[in-house]
């Protein structure tokens, strides 16, 4: 029984001396973030693909069950329109290598435009693609959450190569009017998604987005405790990944939430204690 969570990224410049030390190297400021999640969002490699020595860098800093869902180049994805055999995508299945099972899914983001009528052009693509990795789609066009002709053909895509579909769930944001920059920034950013909550794999993947209050970013998730700890009794192993428009706080929620299910499920292991933070300022109390 294990439930990943995590962040959207493992940098940012607030938790700076409150979540991780500070200063701290570039090469080992995932080290210290993996000590409070064990995932993160795979976005980096949907605008730049890696180096193998980077990958093999963020390998070297996190333990072997520290899950990295990969998202595909926009290249493939977005420009390409998913052709399996274009160089793009070779060269991003060499550059991942070495993270071996930490990349175990990767992520097919697709744009909203993508539609009903695209769905067989993905099937193609899906089937085509190594099985030696777990596959997760994310859509957004409105098709599929409102027309349920589109979510069970794009559901029998899915389910015919193991694929997950991967949810977005902005609704805590756009429940009410935003009151923070952030949050008015992410209003005109972020796309307005109902919850889905149904998963279609062993390893259902969730984004979730709150408010920058913690306490109705907390409030907004309980729905999903709930059934992130129904997933894991049914043999499951289910990501959660935690966003806020500010994300500032976002290690502590997304170790919130791990406690949150481990309240309803004992069984399930805790997460390892973060490293200690230290910062410039701590040091300089010492003379």
């Amino acid at each position: 029984m294990r439930l990943h969570v995590g962040c959207a990224m493992w940098t940012l410049a607030p938790w700076r001396g409150r979540y991780v030390a500070h200063p701290l190297p570039a090469d080992q400021r995932l080290r210290a973030y993996a000590s409070w999640c064990n995932a993160v969002e795979g976005n980096t490699t949907f605008y730049a693909t890696p180096t193998r020595e980077t990958a093999a860098s963020w390998a070297a800093q996190t333990p072997p069950d520290f899950r990295f869902p990969l998202k595909l180049p926009r290249t493939v994805t977005h420009e390409g329109r998913l052709v399996a055999g274009s160089a793009d995508l070779a060269a991003f299945y060499d550059a991942i290598e070495p993270l071996g099972t930490r990349a175990g899914t990767l992520w097919v983001q697709l744009p909203g435009a993508f539609g009903p009528s695209d769905v067989d052009g993905l099937a193609g693509f899906l089937r085509a693609l190594p099985r030696s990795y777990r596959y997760a789609v994310e859509v957004r066009h409105r098709a599929f959450f409102e027309d349920e002709r589109a979510v069970r053909r794009l559901e029998r895509v899915l389910d015919g190569v193991g694929a997950e579909w991967v949810p977005f769930d902005t609704t805590v944001l756009f429940s009410s009017p935003p009151t923070t920059d952030a949050e008015r920034e992410a209003w005109t950013r972020k796309p307005r998604m109902p919850r889905r909550d149904r998963a279609l794999t062993a390893a259902p993947i969730v984004r979730y987005l709150g408010r920058d209050s913690s306490e109705e970013t907390v409030k907004g998730w309980a729905p999903w405790v709930a059934k992130v700890a129904e997933w894991l009794r049914e043999g499951r192993s289910p990501t959660f990944f935690l966003h806020t428009p500010g994300n500032d706080e976002a290690p502590a929620l997304a170790r919130r939430f791990h406690d949150e299910v481990r309240e309803l499920l004992p069984a399930l292991a805790p997460l390892p204690e973060p490293l200690p933070v230290t910062s410039e300022e701590d040091d300089l109390t010492l003379f």
